[in-house]
């Protein structure tokens, strides 16, 4: 029988991953030289974070509370690694559009790349969760 706790964590871990993996090609589709475009993307991207960041904080103190300590340890490194990796994202993301207004031929691709390398970090990380589901589903106590 699934722990209780364990299933909500990852539920509510993967909600904020699922979101960009679905919201985020979208931005393939549209040139990022677009200012409200560019500041569109970056508000997803920080919203992602800060809703990644939330939830696994949230996930790892219902785990933690629950026993599984070396499961909560997991789950609070991807809300760590969500809120750093904010902070340098988003600084990037900022750096490009402002290098964009400045008129600089490759801040558009640099930001290009930015968005590429967000989908693939988020790819990654939705893959590890769903894959450590049915080992962490069954947690022993």
């Amino acid at each position: 029988m699934p722990d209780g706790a364990v299933v909500f964590a990852s539920i509510i871990l993967l909600l904020p991953m699922l979101y960009l993996l679905l919201a985020a090609p979208a931005f393939l589709l549209v040139r990022l030289d677009i200012l409200p475009v560019a500041r569109l993307l970056r508000a997803m991207f920080n919203g992602y974070f800060v809703t990644l960041a939330g939830a696994g904080a949230i996930g790892a103190i219902a785990v933690a509370v629950t026993g599984h300590l070396g499961l909560a340890i997991g789950i609070g490194l991807i809300a760590a690694f969500a809120a750093a990796s904010r902070r340098w994202f988003l600084r990037q993301m900022d750096a490009r559009i402002t290098d964009r207004n400045a008129v600089d031929a490759d801040a558009t691709r640099r930001l290009r790349q930015l968005h590429w390398g967000g989908m693939l970090s988020n790819a990654v990380q939705l893959v590890v969760v769903v894959a450590s589901i049915p080992y962490i589903a069954v947690a022993p106590t």
